[in-house]
């Protein structure tokens, strides 16, 4: 495991408080393990805000949380994940030190609107930073669901771990192409009312990238919404957040951001 002074001389050059950048730490090392696992490593694709951050855009916001989809529903079962995150948590003590308590793990599992079964697990954390006890301790949360379209063929895309224990050959995860997250992303804020999901599409757009993915992002996007049954979102249904998303604008991503930008001004 590195040590806590690493930690905190990348906080202190990202200038962010330190238990962010040790939650990034860990992220990268619980990837490796997921990916590392034989029942996981072709089942599991990587997706959402943290997908961004560790393997698409060398700066961006920092996050909390892993996104998944499953292309098996039956491991949607709290007995299965438990099991396999504790043998996840053995094989990242054994390669970086972190601890993972076996007993501080917990899968909810609860039906989404469509009534297909989704999880919501918790996995709790002794990393560089240390912590006084098990009731204490930093979490990850992590977001499950079987209930998704996979338009794309998945990619295998190189995890960014920029600590001084990267290991040999680096880490690796199975993600959506680079056009399923920009529409997921978009689809996304079509439905809900997330500070995190406007900062995104709009760093999407900004990007030079995007525009050459742009007719792909249209086609994902346009069989997603049909998956979910919504209209294809415009300019409008985007912009109408813009207000809601203000509100929280600095207590949602102040703390993952070096320095945060003004909430956007409207597009119309």
């Amino acid at each position: 495991m590195i040590s806590k002074n690493e930690i905190l001389e990348l906080a202190t050059e990202a200038n962010l408080l330190p238990n962010v950048i040790e939650k990034d730490y860990v992220l990268g090392w619980l990837l490796a393990g997921i990916n590392h696992h034989p029942t996981l490593r072709e089942s599991w694709v990587f997706k959402g805000g943290t997908c961004l951050k560790k393997c698409y855009f060398e700066t961006y916001r920092f996050s909390e949380d892993l996104d998944f989809t499953l292309r098996d529903q039956s491991q949607i079962d709290p007995d299965f994940l438990h099991g396999i995150f504790t043998e996840i948590a053995e094989w990242v003590y054994e390669q970086s030190g972190i601890e993972i308590p076996a007993d501080r793990m917990k899968f909810d599992i609860y039906p989404n609107p469509r009534g297909v079964d989704g999880c919501q697990g918790r996995v709790y954390y002794g990393g560089p930073m240390g912590f006084g006890s098990k009731h204490s301790m930093p979490k990850i949360k992590l977001d499950l669901t079987a209930d998704e379209v996979l338009v794309e063929d998945p990619v295998m895309t190189q995890v960014r771990h920029e600590y001084s224990d990267l290991p040999n050959g680096g880490i690796e995860i199975q993600s959506y192409s680079y056009a399923e997250v920009f529409a997921e992303k978009i689809r996304a804020l079509k439905e809900r009312t997330r500070p995190r999901d406007l900062y995104d599409v709009i760093n999407f757009f900004r990007r030079p990238e995007s525009g050459d993915v742009a007719p792909q992002v249209k086609a994902v996007l346009t069989k997603k919404c049909a998956f979910k049954n919504i209209i294809f979102p415009t300019l409008a249904d985007l912009d109408s957040h813009k207000d809601h998303c203000a509100t929280g604008w600095k207590d949602q991503l102040a703390h993952q951001l070096q320095a945060l930008p003004p909430v956007p001004c409207s597009s119309r």
